[in-house]
């Protein structure tokens, strides 16, 4: 039997947290734009820009867990959040 292996989501997306930081991201107590999230996550070490952003909430983009780890800081979440 054959076994197909993929790295996207059920969705076929290429990642499980985007949605989920756009959602934390527009209902925090005051909301960031994506030029405002990508100017924190720079602030705390990741190189980042508004269109980077915008793949990741899309799906179009990957994140790893450095990434993962900071989104969860400056969201005040944890990485656990974002994936479930």
């Amino acid at each position: 039997m054959y076994h197909r292996y993929s790295t996207k989501s059920p969705t076929g997306q290429n990642n499980l947290c985007g949605v989920k930081i756009k959602n934390y991201r527009l209902y925090m107590p005051e909301p960031y734009s994506q030029r405002m999230l990508a100017d924190e996550m720079q602030r705390h070490g990741a190189d980042m820009d508004k269109n980077i952003i915008q793949r990741i909430e899309s799906g179009e983009r990957f994140v790893t867990d450095i990434e993962l780890k900071i989104f969860a800081e400056v969201l005040g979440i944890t990485a656990d959040e974002l994936l479930k």
